[in-house]
Parts: structure tokens; C-alpha cells; sequence
């Protein structure tokens, strides 16, 4: 076999053995990221599964507060039902601006925040907020790697012509997150 042919075949197999290498690699932080989008998930339906029980304490002492529980209820359904990492960061914010609505009206039943059930709730809700943190800054590192990785050349050229498409950051309105809370009787 003559060099030049030699020189062909480990050309050819450079270039396949990389665009394997390129397509494994995209898979691996495709899955990354669904691993990190699940993780939120799992905290997300945590935090939903306390809010009823949240509720429900905070009614026993203060009975007159029915549009704020419909508002926090409705909040809860509407990022239920969110379709995906815009929608939810939406909707999730939405969600804390109700929590902590509600939780300032807390203050002012004494009799309410020095109920054990109502303590034990507003603690495992702050730490479940502190878990889905976590779990954001984790899936955005992801989302980061996986799109940066779709963006440079040359994997960008095969990463499209593959189908992987870019995801989108699980953001949080960082104004909303500044706002002092409203309290109106």
C-alpha cells in the first residue's frame, strides 16, 4: 500500500474517530442537562407539595385573607402547568411574590407565627428555596457547557446538522427578587 493511501485512511479515520468524540460529548452534556432540568423538578414538586399545607395553617387564623390564598393557589397551578425553563421562571416568580405576600401577613398573627406546624412549614419551605438555588445554579452551569459547546467551531457545524439545539437558562426575575413585598388590608 502506498503512502499517499496510508495517509488517506488515517485521515479518515482522525475525522471519524473525532466526530464520534464530538457526537458522544454532545450527548454527555445533553444529558447533563436533563439530569440538572430533573433536579429542579424534584424540588420544584417539593416546594408545591408544601404549599397546601401551608395554606391550610395559615387559614385557621386568618380566615379573612381568601384573595391571597386564591392568588398563592393559583400561582402554584400556573407553574404546575409550565412548559418549560421561560415559562417556569415566570411562573416561579410569580409564585415567591404570593409566598411572600403570605408570609408577611403571617406577621401579623402572633398566635399563627408561634404555631409549631406553621414554624415547621416556613422552615422546610426555606430550605426547599434553598435547594431549587442550588439546583438552578447547577442546571444553568449545564446549560452553559451544553450551549457553549453547540456554539464553537467546528462542533457547531455538526452539532446542527445532529438536531441538538440550544436550552434555554432557568432564570428568575432578579428585579422581583428586589421588590419589598405589599401588604394591604
Amino acid at each position: 500500500m502506498s503512502t499517499f493511501l496510508w495517509i488517506i485512511v488515517i485521515a479518515v479515520a482522525v475525522i471519524v474517530l473525532w466526530l464520534i468524540a464530538t457526537y458522544n460529548g454532545l450527548i454527555r452534556l445533553k444529558n447533563r442537562t436533563e439530569e440538572a432540568w430533573s433536579d429542579i423538578d424534584v424540588q420544584l414538586k417539593r416546594r408545591y407539595d408544601l404549599i397546601p399545607n401551608l395554606i391550610e395553617t395559615v387559614k385557621g387564623y386568618a380566615t379573612h385573607e381568601r384573595e391571597l390564598f386564591e392568588k398563592v393557589t393559583q400561582a402554584r397551578t400556573r407553574a404546575m402547568e409550565a412548559k418549560n425553563p421561560k415559562e417556569q421562571g415566570e411562573a416561579e416568580n410569580m409564585l415567591t411574590g404570593t409566598l411572600k405576600t403570605l408570609f408577611a401577613v403571617a406577621e401579623n398573627y402572633p398566635d399563627l407565627k408561634a404555631n409549631e406546624n406553621f414554624a415547621k412549614l416556613q422552615d422546610e419551605l426555606s430550605d426547599t428555596e434553598n435547594k431549587i438555588q442550588a439546583s438552578r445554579r447547577f442546571y444553568n452551569g449545564n446549560v452553559r457547557d451544553f450551549n457553549t459547546k453547540l456554539q464553537v467551531f467546528p462542533t457547531n457545524m455538526i452539532a446542527k446538522s445532529l438536531g441538538f439545539k440550544e436550552r434555554e437558562f432557568f432564570e428568575v426575575e432578579q428585579e422581583a427578587e428586589r421588590k419589598n413585598v405589599e401588604v394591604k388590608f
